[in-house]
């Protein structure tokens, strides 16, 4: 049982005692809630429960952490103070300190990671960029999120189902087929005239280029209707295989990507349409229809078939989200780019009309990211004059402090992205400071293979030979793995990992400089390697949540 676990039963037991005995009253107290003190000499553990239990016991929050400690008789804790206005403070001893480490120890890299509930799945969709081009920045940052957010909540236990929904109809798409039919023409030396919305990339001249490669003026010679559908299929296929293998190279996986046009071709939009005009939530006006969104807290109707018979993006997206709903899934996790702000309402808008909870579709917004190369704001890549790429960030910096960067932050704060910092080698850069102390870890490792000294077998280490205030807190921060990661997957935090991680190389990189290995009393060594050994482990494992590996070597 994990300390944190043995401490809030331990407290329930006492507020349980003091009911039986008539110290406290009976009534609906509240859970107990254990936080780590920002300063140890709070202890170890700290709790507010006698200031939750005021309304309820009628009594003083003072009094109540009086009666609380004082039936709090436990072998395993050193002391317990009353703090400020009701607060309590918890001092463990030694020995269950160590049993954390042996915790740790059996576990090994799983340690942290809790078993997978019987909860209904959850569904995270996330990048979801048109398929229309190379992906940005400001993409990579959500993928990167999305998908160490996945694997977050993968290991608090949950099953997680991941989606890419891929804008593959609409005007999006019409644009990318009128745009390389344009370079097409204009590579052959022929006229053509580039669309008004059309895309400048120049990926679209790559392409028509690669078509000319392929056959030619093949295509010059049919008419731009006959040229479009093919151009249409041919750069779609060219532009999700393209960003298939950038979110692949970025180590992103999806379980599912879900095609727009299957929507339209299952009948599945004009479906939620009737619906939803069935019942009144959609209705005509200027031979287009509206819906009625301002029922539901919009702050004005949102068109869905416009005057023409072509649906809108909006149309789309309610038969999209009324088709999640309809797979079952028990919550859906949108994870969106900033500029989505005002789409929130509308969508859990017509959730609602379409009579499901809207609180079980959870959208989180992304704020913006910007590069900064020699302090300088970079607006531009160099190579092509177009927004920088993620396949060119990763290029420059690599994936794992690309990654690592983009998740160092809450999702909801703007993100400046030190590119000279992010290339480093060097303790500066903290991916790198996080990664340094998993190779030299195995690098100690090595060095005791070398020295014919056996270790691994932890059954019988004298683990109270760690008796350094910095060991005892090294093998504190372990005890806090698990509950970070519960905490960080209910608040969709990973940067919580991230920080986390940090915190523990420090704590690491200075005990590598004050507690020797080699050269010591036997005991102590066994001892000193079970802790290096269960620093390695849970560095691994939090490394492989934000998706960036744990070199052995560096």
């Amino acid at each position: 049982m994990e300390l944190k676990d043995k401490l809030k039963q331990g407290i329930e037991a006492a507020v349980a005692k003091a009911l039986a005995d008539g110290k406290l009253p009976e009534g609906a107290y509240p859970e107990v809630v254990l936080e780590v003190p920002p300063q140890k000499e709070f202890g170890d553990f700290s709790t507010n429960i006698a200031m939750q239990s005021a309304r309820v016991a009628h009594m003083s929050p003072a009094a109540i952490a009086d009666i609380i400690i004082a039936n709090m008789d436990y072998d395993w804790l050193e002391k317990a103070e009353k703090a400020g206005a009701g607060f309590i403070n918890f001092f463990v001893k030694n020995d269950m300190v160590y049993d954390t480490l042996k915790t740790v120890l059996e576990q090994g890299v799983c340690y942290g990671t809790q078993p997978v509930r019987e909860d209904d799945t959850i569904q995270v969709e996330y990048v979801s960029a048109n398929p229309t081009g190379p992906l940005h920045v400001g993409h990579g940052r959500g993928a990167a999120y999305g998908s160490a957010l996945v694997n977050l909540l993968r290991a608090a236990g949950y099953k997680v189902e991941s989606e890419y929904y891929i804008n593959d109809a609409g005007n999006q798409i019409d644009n990318l087929a009128k745009s390389i039919d344009a370079r097409y023409m204009e590579l052959l030396d022929m006229k053509s005239e580039f669309p008004e919305n059309g895309y400048h990339g120049q990926d679209i001249v790559e392409t028509a280029q690669s078509i000319i490669n392929w056959r030619g003026d093949f295509f010059a010679v049919l008419s731009e209707e006959e040229r479009l559908p093919f151009f249409k299929e041919f750069g779609l296929t060219e532009k999700l295989n393209a960003l298939r293998v950038s979110l692949r190279n970025f180590n992103v996986d999806f379980d599912h990507w879900f095609s727009e046009r299957s929507l339209h071709r299952s009948g599945e939009v004009t479906k939620a349409i009737q619906f939803l005009k069935d019942t009144g939530d959609v209705y005509e006006k200027d031979g287009a229809l509206w819906f009625a969104s301002t029922r539901y807290g919009d702050d004005k109707d949102r068109v869905v078939i416009r005057e023409n018979g072509e649906p809108t993006y909006l149309a789309s997206d309610i038969a999209y989200h009324r088709n999640k709903f309809e797979r079952g899934f028990k919550k859906m996790i949108n994870i969106w780019g900033a500029d989505h702000h005002g789409y929130v309402t509308r969508v859990k808008a017509s959730m609602q009309a379409l009579g499901y909870n809207p609180d079980r579709l959870e959208i989180l917004l992304l704020q913006m990211v910007a590069l900064y190369r020699d302090g300088e704001l970079v607006k531009m890549s160099k190579r092509t004059g177009q927004s920088v790429t993620l396949d060119e960030l990763i290029e420059e910096v690599g994936v794992d402090a690309a990654r690592y960067f983009f998740l160092m932050r809450s999702l909801d704060s703007q993100l400046d992205f030190d590119i000279n910092l992010a290339a480093s080698k060097s303790n500066d850069n903290p991916v790198y400071y996080i990664q340094y102390a998993h190779a030299r870890i195995h690098s100690i490792f090595n060095q005791v293979k070398e020295a014919g000294i056996a270790y691994s077998d932890w059954a019988n280490v004298k683990f109270d030979t760690l008796t350094s205030e910095l060991e005892l807190d090294i093998i504190k921060k372990l005890g806090a793995y698990p509950e970070e990661i519960r905490q960080a997957a209910e608040h969709r935090a990973p940067h919580r990992i991230a920080r986390y991680l940090y915190d523990l190389a420090g704590l690491f990189h200075s005990f590598y400089k004050q507690g020797r290995i080699m050269g010591v009393d036997s005991d102590l060594q066994q001892a000193r390697l079970g802790l290096i050994t269960a620093i390695a482990d849970v560095l691994r494992n939090g490394l492989s949540i934000l998706g960036i590996s744990a070199p052995e070597k560096m």
